[in-house]
């Protein structure tokens, strides 16, 4: 796995010998191992804390809510940091082959924004937007990607206001998409040992950054940062933006699959919550889901999935049928009420045939029981691309 791009490579030491005298580092990436390092020291800060609240809730028999919630969102963190390592892993080992389609780049970054409202409720952060209309080609699911990413490193730095802007520069009239925030509070920073503008913040170089920097490179994107000792500032450019000018797409958007590309695992990186009372249906959706590079929750009723959902929303819901009535509908309701592109996808008992339902006057996808192995991956595809 070649990612010597991701950080800075240091001269390799001397390969270790094992005791047969086989060297056991020879062709081993320094990069790559520094970035494993990274990854491990993350997921062991973020479990730190949370292994003493375990120890303290043995040791008590009780937890306060605060302290609950403390404990959720530290185990939460070393999840979404191990997430992120997976994907750096699938970027770096090169499986991706991207598309290319037309894409409103403000439309997708507002969709992000508010898939996140719940999260940015809760954190207290504000964001402010000065987003002009842009368009840009682009592979879909992993621009979508990006500018999730870029909300998980700024939102897990930011130690105040984030200004997220779109703009066009003059020229070339290439869109970008600028991100800039605080690390760091002013009267926290020694000014004796001030470093020089643009000097760099490395306690801000955490995976979420590796994550972004590799997600940009792969879609081909310029990207510059520049930090003070307080202050972060980030531009992402695209140069393959369409002109105002640009009366037609210059590629045949009906040509064959190969000419416009096609992303491996389109679905890399979405995020499902599956609500299922039954383990034979848990069982049987993880294994069609195993190499499709989802993240993905299991939770055993509507109750426990309104709970979830309170601490941010999934991109798709999948459920058994037999779950509908008018419990699920009024959490149906609440969530398409602050998502309202959020995939609803039901399992019935009987058949195998995907198809699209009218429910309420609005159409979800079906699934029969028997086609979940089949085609559960072409029904999830079809409703995350209609409802992005």
């Amino acid at each position: 796995m070649d990612m010597s791009d991701l950080t800075t490579a240091k001269p390799a030491s001397p390969p270790r010998q094992s005791r047969h005298g086989t060297d056991v580092d020879a062709g081993v990436d320094a990069g790559a191992l520094e970035l494993l390092a990274q990854l491990a020291a993350e997921v062991a800060a973020a479990l730190s804390p949370a292994l003493e609240r375990v120890n303290i809730l043995a040791t008590t028999g009780s937890i306060d809510r605060v302290g609950l919630q403390a404990l959720r969102e530290e185990v939460e963190l070393a999840r979404r940091i191990g997430i992120m390592g997976q994907q750096l892993s699938r970027l770096a080992g090169g499986r991706i082959r991207l598309g290319r389609e037309r894409l409103n780049l403000t439309d997708m970054l507002r969709d992000a924004l508010l898939q996140r409202g719940r999260e940015i409720e809760a954190r207290g952060i504000e964001v402010r937007q000065t987003l002009r209309a842009a368009e840009v080609h682009s592979d879909a699911p992993l621009l979508f990607a990006l500018a999730q990413t870029l909300l998980d490193w700024s939102f897990e730095h930011a130690c105040g206001r984030i200004d997220l802007s779109i703009e066009i520069k003059s020229w070339p009239a290439n869109a970008q998409l600028r991100c800039a925030f605080m690390h760091r509070a002013p009267d926290e920073v020694d000014s004796a040992t001030m470093p020089l503008d643009g000097a760099g913040a490395p306690e801000i170089d955490t995976i979420s950054w590796r994550l972004l920097q590799r997600t940009a490179a792969t879609l081909g994107l310029r990207l510059e940062r520049r930090d003070t000792a307080v202050r972060t500032q980030l531009c992402i450019e695209f140069p393959d933006t369409v002109s105002e000018r640009l009366e037609q797409v210059t590629v045949n958007e009906n040509g064959p699959a190969s000419a416009r590309g096609e992303n491996s695992r389109p679905l890399a990186g979405s995020h499902v919550l599956v609500v299922a009372p039954r383990r034979e249906i848990r069982n049987l959706v993880r294994e069609a889901t195993r190499s499709m590079g989802l993240m993905i929750d299991y939770v055993t009723s509507v109750a426990a999935a309104r709970e979830f959902c309170g601490g941010g929303l999934p991109h798709a819901v999948l459920h058994e049928a037999a779950l509908a009535g008018e419990h699920f509908e009024d959490w149906r309701q609440e969530v398409l009420a602050r998502v309202p592109t959020l995939s609803f996808i039901q399992i019935t008992e009987l058949g195998k045939a995907f198809e699209v339902v009218n429910v309420g006057g609005r159409q979800f996808a079906s699934l029969g029981r028997d086609g979940i192995i089949e085609s559960l991956a072409k029904a999830l595809e079809f409703e995350l691309a209609r409802c992005r």
